[in-house]
C-alpha cells in the first residue's frame, strides 16, 4: 500500500525526488501558515507570547517558537499542526518558515497549548494523541481563565511521555504554590493569574517577564541618574570647598603679610625713638 509520502511524490512535481529538492523548493511546498490566527483573545495571546519570551530568556541555545507550523511527516503537508509554543533544545534560534521534523532531526522536546473556546477540546484530545505519537517528551496545557477543559482538569497541567502515552507530572507545593517540574527544560513552572512563571532549577530564581525587565531597567536607569546627580552635586560641593579653602589661605597669607608689615613698622619706630 502506498504511503502518504508516495502519494505526494506521485502527484506533486515539486516533491518528486525529494532528496534533490532545494531548500527554497521545500519551503514553498510546506506552507508557513495555516490561515488561522495565533490566538482568539487577548489573554490567550498574552499567555502565549509571555511564555515564548520568558523561555527564550531562560533557554539560550534552544529553539523557542510560537505558532509555527510543525510538520511531523515528510511528504505529507496536510498533517501539520501549529503548537502555541514549542521548544527544541540545542537547535538555536535561526529563523525558520516551519518546523520539519526530518530536517531538524527530532520532534520538539516540549510543547505548550493555551486553551481557547475553539481549541480546548482538541488540546486534551487529538493534539495530545498526535504529540505523543510524534515523540514530544513533555506536553503542557494552560487554561488562562479556567472552565475550558473538562471538569476536574487543573488550569495548568504538565504531561510527560511514558510508553508512548502521556501521564501527568505530579505537582509539588512550594511556599503555598503549586509548582510542576519540567525535567526536560530544568525549569519549575507555576501559574500566576493568566500567565506562566518559570523558575531556574539550578539558581532557584524566577525568570523575569519582559515588562518586569523593562521596569527593572528603568528603575536601574533612574537610580544611575540619581547617583550621577548626587556625584555631580558632591563634585560641585568639593570644588566649592576647595575654592573656599584657597580663598581662606590667600586671605591668611595676606593678613600675615599685613601683620608682618605692621610689626616691622613698629620696630622701626622704636629704633628711631631710641
Amino acid at each position: 500500500m502506498p504511503t502518504p509520502a508516495d502519494v505526494a511524490h506521485a502527484f506533486s512535481p515539486a516533491l518528486a525526488g525529494a532528496a534533490a529538492m532545494t531548500a527554497e523548493e521545500e519551503d514553498a511546498y510546506y506552507p508557513s501558515s495555516d490561515g488561522r490566527p495565533m490566538a482568539e483573545n487577548m489573554w490567550q495571546a498574552e499567555a502565549i507570547l509571555n511564555a515564548a519570551i520568558d523561555l527564550r530568556a531562560a533557554l539560550p541555545g534552544a529553539l523557542v517558537a510560537a505558532d509555527i507550523l510543525l510538520y511531523p511527516e515528510e511528504g505529507n503537508r496536510s498533517k501539520s499542526i501549529a503548537p502555541d509554543v514549542l521548544v527544541a533544545l540545542g537547535l538555536g534560534m535561526e529563523e525558520r518558515f516551519s518546523y520539519r521534523v526530518w530536517r531538524e532531526g527530532k520532534p520538539p522536546d516540549w510543547v505548550l497549548e493555551v486553551a481557547s473556546p475553539s481549541t480546548a477540546a482538541d488540546d486534551v484530545g487529538d493534539k495530545r494523541r498526535r504529540y505523543a505519537e510524534m515523540g514530544v517528551q513533555e506536553y503542557w496545557l494552560l487554561d488562562p481563565l479556567g472552565g475550558l477543559y473538562p471538569a476536574g482538569t487543573p488550569q495548568l497541567m504538565g504531561l510527560e511521555l511514558a510508553a508512548k502515552a502521556y501521564k501527568p507530572i505530579t505537582p509539588r507545593v512550594v511556599g503555598g504554590l503549586a509548582v510542576i517540574r519540567s525535567d526536560v527544560l530544568s525549569l519549575d513552572v507555576r501559574r500566576e493569574g493568566k500567565l506562566l512563571r518559570f523558575r531556574d532549577v539550578k539558581t532557584g530564581e524566577d525568570i523575569a517577564h519582559h515588562d518586569e525587565k523593562a521596569a527593572r531597567a528603568e528603575r536601574e536607569a533612574a537610580l544611575r541618574r540619581a547617583a550621577d546627580t548626587r556625584a555631580e552635586r558632591e563634585a560641585q560641593r568639593a570644588e566649592g570647598e576647595a575654592a573656599r579653602a584657597e580663598r581662606e589661605a590667600t586671605e591668611r597669607k595676606a593678613a600675615q603679610a599685613r601683620v608682618a608689615e605692621l610689626e616691622a613698622a613698629l620696630a622701626l619706630a622704636r629704633r628711631k625713638r631710641t
